[in-house]
Parts: C-alpha cells; structure tokens; sequence
C-alpha cells in the first residue's frame, strides 16, 4: 500500500451475516514504517477505514480535505511536523468539523503530556501501548463525536423550528417580516428599490369550513409551494399569517414587481389542488407597495401600503393584483400596519 492512500481492506469487510459493516474512518501518522504497519493493520481488522501517513505535514493535509476522517492517531515525533504542531493547526480551524485526537508518545513526563492536551489533543498513550486500549479508547472518541454531531442536529432543529413555519416550510412571520426590514437597511446603504408583496387566498374560510381544516392545510402547503416555485432565488416567501403571504421582492422596479405578483396569482390558480376530499379550486388576491431609490419608504410603512392595496384587491373583485401609489407626504403619514390576530 502506497503512503497516504486509503485501505482498501476496511471498505470490503462484511459481518458474519453477509451485511456490509459500518467503518469508520481514521488518520494514523506514524514515521516508523514497521510500527505504522502494524498499527494499521490492528484497526484494519477492527473494521477502521484506514488514511496511513508518515509524518505530520501529510496527516494535516489529510485531515484537512473536505469530508476528512474525524478520528487521528498522530505519532508526537515526525518529520515534517510533530504531532503537537499537527493539533495546534487544526485546532485554529473554527469551522471544520471536530476532529478527535489521540496523541502517541514515547515521552512520560507530566510536562510534555500537559503540553500535548494544551496543543488540542484529546487523549494519549504512552509507547509502548497496550493494542485493545488503544481500541478502547478510540471507541470513546467515536462516542463523544456522535455525542457533539447529536447536540449539533438537535440545535440545527431548534433553529429551523424557530424560524421556519412547521405547516408551509416557508420562513415564518418574525423571519419574514426581519427579511422586510434587512432589505430596508441595505436600500438605505446602497440605494436601488425593492417590493414588497401581501398575498391573501380567496374564500379560504369555505374550504375549511366546508371540507375540514387538514383539506385547508393541504391547500396551504401546496400554494406555498407553488409560490416558491414562482419567484426568483433571492426573493423571500414567507407565511405571514392564516392564509396570508408576504413576499419580499429585492432589486426590483414596479413594473418587475406587478410581472411576479402576476406570475404569483397565475402559478396559484392555474391547477386545482388535489387533496383527500376533493380538487379545489383556489385563487388569490394580491397587494403591491414599491419603495424606490428616489421615495424609499420605511418598512412599516410599505406593509401598511401593501395591506391597504389588498383590500383594494378584495373589493375589485378578488383574483387580482392591486399597486400602491407612495403618497406625497409619506413621510408624515406613516403609520403601523396591520397585523393579522
């Protein structure tokens, strides 16, 4: 086996039953070739997916690569760069995975074991080590990254679960109405317009009332869905409320504002949706509001001209899109903008 290649021996390994075994993957780096081969062939046999280097500069480039193995066993004196240097560099790297590291030395004194676990070792072994403690111990490096990649997942579902409507999937009110906002300030920083979209289904209240609430929900879940599809990579749709919808619309002009509200409207009532009980039919209504580089108009401001152009949209019939005109004195007449209950 050529210096730096992955074993080939941990991959093919399979269970008594026939079922292929999990393997895990690790860095070893080891400078003498006799103690490195036996060392890998140990973990080889212990189903370990094996990355064998023999000195230090190697075994931080292989911990290094995108997808590298998060268990090491680096030897502290190899050329190149020590086993110490090895853990200080990848301890300066913030946002890589957690690598574990046990350290392996010929080196007893209380001081330069201390030195090694500053440097960012997690465990050592004294040479000449015991095999199955080495085994063991890497054993309790697995289970505290499983533990770490655990809280990692159960965070990352904390942070979805708070910014992220559990019933659409789409960004929820607080996310959405906070994306409003950060589009005013960066108008204020580099000038350019934006738009803002209030999107209200049609006679929601019959679909409920009529086939149920889980019909109603599938309904919602679909015109999310299609109004995802509908806008552009860096427009934001968010759920604003009930069967309300607001979309965020950066870099835009009223007249490519109107051709995604059109494009909104068409996309939601082109197809009825199939639910369980039924194929509703649904449509939506639209209000526009435009802040410009020339009449930028606050946030606040801008949803309650969005929100008074729906209802205009409402009472002109429905299944239609309606445009704020920025008053004159806009800004006198500002004022908080509705809110649904």
């Amino acid at each position: 086996m050529q210096e730096g290649e992955r074993s080939s021996a941990g991959q093919a390994r399979h269970s008594m039953s026939g079922e292929p075994e999990t393997s895990t993957r690790i860095v070893i780096a080891e400078d003498d070739p006799v103690s490195r081969r036996v060392l890998e062939v140990f973990l080889i046999k212990r189903n370990y997916d094996v990355v064998a280097v023999s000195n230090g500069t190697d075994a931080l480039r292989a911990l290094e690569e995108k997808g590298s193995p998060r268990l090491a066993v680096l030897d502290w004196m190899m050329p190149g760069m020590e086993g110490v240097q090895v853990c200080e560099q990848i301890r300066k790297q913030k946002e890589h995975p957690y690598i574990y590291i046990l350290m392996l030395t010929a080196r007893s004194q209380k001081e330069d074991l201390l030195r090694g676990l500053e440097a960012g070792a997690d465990d050592y072994l004294t040479k000449p080590f015991d095999p199955q403690e080495l085994h063991a111990r890497l054993k309790v490096g697995q289970r505290i990254l499983d533990l770490q990649d655990h809280l990692l997942r159960a965070k990352e579902e904390l942070r979805y679960r708070a910014t992220y409507d559990a019933l659409t999937d789409i960004p929820n009110r607080a996310v959405i109405l906070d994306t409003l906002k950060h589009e005013q300030s960066r108008q204020r920083r580099t000038g350019g317009g934006f738009g803002l979209l209030i999107a209200d289904l049609d006679h929601f209240k019959r679909i409920n009332d009529t086939y149920g609430h889980a019909c109603g929900d599938t309904v919602l879940k679909e015109v999310a869905s299609r109004m995802k599809a509908s806008v552009r990579d860096y427009d934001t749709v968010g759920r604003y409320g009930g069967e309300e919808f607001l979309i965020v619309v950066p870099e835009t002009d009223k007249q490519g504002l109107m051709a995604i509200a059109e494009r909104i409207r068409t996309v939601i009532g082109c197809n009825p949706v199939v639910t369980e009980q039924a194929e509703i039919r649904i449509t939506a209504s639209l209000g526009a509001a435009v802040s410009t580089a020339a009449r930028p108009v606050s946030s606040e401001m801008l949803l309650k001209l969005a929100d008074e152009a729906l209802y205009r949209a409402k009472e002109y019939g429905r299944n239609r899109t309606e445009l704020a005109a920025i008053p004159e004195n806009v800004g006198s007449t500002e004022a908080p903008a509705r809110f649904p209950g």
